[in-house]
């Protein structure tokens, strides 16, 4: 997978923002404004139900050719032909998701704020590592802080493309591009704003002007 497709807005889906029944069409609406990779984030027990969901949705970032990846469930990644599967402390090994997903399949592992974590994960052959949180989240009120310098000393350790995540919005996405995320991964941000497309695009947008002050 190059390294190119690895850049820009990650919009990560939460069920308690998005109604199963809008699922589709709210995840169409941010990959409109900008939105180039989607993951789908489901902590559900309900099998049946993700693997529905998650199938609609890698039909739709097939059509608009953005990347799909599964939250945790390499099995789920599997069954619906997703491009990958992000990775979490609790998670399966790096081998065992490669094994089952083949060489092609996008690999992202969450590192926190720890360095050595990137390194055990860039050495295991992780496609993408993710630090965080840099900004109080609503998601994960209680998880680890994250600063600048780690995202800088990061971007100078590897060759792999940088994932910040955490509290991210438009106005303070700026710092964390220009620390060397290659992409911001929002929740809130995009979801939890009455129009998912005009939030994306200010996400974007970004990307397209990371210098610019707003």
């Amino acid at each position: 997978m190059s390294q190119r497709l690895l850049h820009g807005l990650y919009a990560i889906t939460d069920p308690d923002l998005i109604a199963s029944d809008r699922l589709v069409a709210t995840i169409t609406l941010a990959i409109r404004g900008g939105a180039r990779l989607i993951q789908y984030r489901n902590k559900s027990s309900d099998a049946g139900q993700r693997q529905q969901e998650a199938a609609s949705l890698a039909s739709v970032c097939r059509q608009y050719a953005v990347l799909f990846i599964v939250n945790d469930d390499v099995e789920l990644a599997a069954a619906v032909a997703a491009d990958g599967v992000h990775l979490g402390r609790d998670d399966p090994q790096i081998a065992v998701a490669r094994h089952r997903l083949g060489p092609r399949a996008i690999i992202g592992v969450s590192c926190y704020n720890q360095l050595a974590r990137g390194r055990a994960a860039a050495t295991a052959g992780a496609d993408y590592l993710a630090f965080g949180r840099f900004h109080p989240s609503k998601t994960k009120p209680a998880a680890v802080s994250a600063d600048l310098d780690v995202l800088r000393a990061a971007r100078a350790e590897f060759s792999q493309p940088l994932v910040a995540i955490g509290g991210i919005t438009p106005e303070n996405g700026n710092q964390l591009i220009e620390a060397g995320a290659d992409m911001l991964a929002v929740i809130h941000g995009v979801f939890g704003q009455n129009d998912p497309e005009a939030a994306a695009r200010r996400y974007a947008e970004l990307f397209e002007n990371p210098a610019q002050d707003l």
